[in-house]
């Protein structure tokens, strides 16, 4: 029996770049296509960005890698400014988001088992949520398609209906040590957590003396029009994971938390063979010189209010479109179709490349970098997409 070099377990599709400028990506052949998948949200500079990719090569020329087992000022260097950037007071760094997930999980438990309370050992969690896919991350999601030959998996968390206050409330017993939830569900649809939700999980756990943990791998980084997305909220979580846009395509996710949440990380509970290596933070300090200033963040939140206009004023020409939600530069457009059919379509006819999603919804998560004539150029494709789709459907 013949097998690929590569395992299958991706449905890889006919786009195969080997460069990419800007907001875009190009084959070997020359053929181009407008990126506003981004990586699913990871190259939030758009590809070959200067700034990053120069302190990418200095880095590398200067020191990649040693080991956590020795000091490592770089990392202390980016943590200091996560803490001064963020509700945080400490960091760990990870390879990825879902490592971040895994580091916070634990985070939590630690806590509970510091505190005298190792009883309380679950989090709640909600519906189509997408935090992962390690044994425990999809131990925390109702996703059949995550779940499916991996049963019987930890018994960790207990999922709950999202944006469903009253259930959470109901379903705390002496086994829940606190909420594991995303501000805006990414995979699951671009669903943002109403205002009540997420300040009522945050009351909840402030009442009940149960942790908030964030999920703030796709959402934040700007993301979202601000540097995490909780903060459109109005509250700041005891743990959040974030990856992805961090660093700017280079592989890389941090652990954050509050001096309570994190007292049972002592010595030797957690710990990362490559996790915050010179080349990563190097990664991380070139994305924060541009992304948490103040006025490229204003810059983002107006792009996103012009490609959702734009969006919204299309939609009414084509019948496939419902409606766009979502927040910044992370969209969804909501189908009244195939979400999946239409990603595919669009990319292999027009050479437009979005993210298809639970719900129906085609992500549109282009760089937060784009310029005018980029959203432009996005939405004329995804209308002559939809032309071509629906003429399909109607033959």
């Amino acid at each position: 029996m013949a097998i690929s070099p590569l395992m299958t377990v991706y449905p890889r599709c006919e786009v195969e770049p080997v460069r990419g400028e800007g907001a875009y990506l190009f084959d070997s052949a020359g053929k181009r296509w407008l990126d506003f998948a981004s990586g699913i949200a990871v190259n939030l500079l758009g590809h070959g960005h200067p700034h990053l990719t120069q302190a990418i090569q200095k880095q590398a020329a200067t020191l990649m890698h040693t080991s956590n087992l020795y000091g490592s000022p770089q990392q202390m260097g980016v943590a200091k400014r996560l803490v001064e950037l963020t509700f945080a007071d400490t960091v760990f760094f990870t390879n990825s988001g879902a490592e971040a997930l895994e580091c916070a999980v634990k985070t939590a438990r630690a806590y509970h088992y510091a505190t005298g309370n190792p009883q309380k050992y679950r989090l709640l969690t909600f519906s189509n949520a997408f935090h992962g896919r390690t044994l425990a991350t999809i131990s925390a999601t109702d996703q059949e398609k995550l779940r499916k030959g991996f049963e019987p998996l930890p018994d960790w968390f207990h999922v709950l209906p999202f944006n469903d206050l009253a259930a959470a409330e109901a379903a705390i017993d002496d086994s829940i040590g606190g909420f594991l939830v995303e501000p805006i569900q990414g995979e699951g649809g671009i669903r943002p957590a109403t205002q009540e939700f997420l300040q009522g999980l945050r009351r909840l756990a402030d009442e009940r003396g149960l942790l908030l943990v964030l999920d703030e791998v796709q959402t934040g980084v700007g993301r979202t029009g601000t540097l995490f997305a909780h903060e459109q909220y109005g509250i700041t979580p005891d743990i959040m994971a974030i990856a992805k846009g961090i660093g700017g395509g280079f592989p890389v996710g941090a652990c954050l938390a509050t001096e309570k949440a994190a007292q049972g990380m002592v010595i030797g509970t957690h710990g990362s063979t490559y996790g915050g290596n010179p080349l990563a933070m190097a990664a991380i300090n070139a994305v924060l010189d541009i992304v948490a200033e103040p006025d490229f963040l204003a810059e983002v939140r107006a792009k996103g209010e012009r490609l959702r206009a734009s969006l919204e004023q299309m939609i009414p020409n084509h019948d496939l479109f419902d409606h766009v939600r979502g927040s910044g530069l992370m969209l969804g457009l909501k189908l009244n179709g195939d979400s999946r059919a239409f990603v595919a379509h669009a990319r292999s006819n027009h050479g437009l490349l979005t993210v298809a999603a639970g719900d129906n919804v085609v992500r549109i998560l282009p760089p937060l970098n784009i310029d005018e004539s980029h959203i432009r150029e996005c939405v004329e494709k995804l209308s002559a997409a939809a032309s071509a789709f629906e003429s399909q459907a109607a033959a």
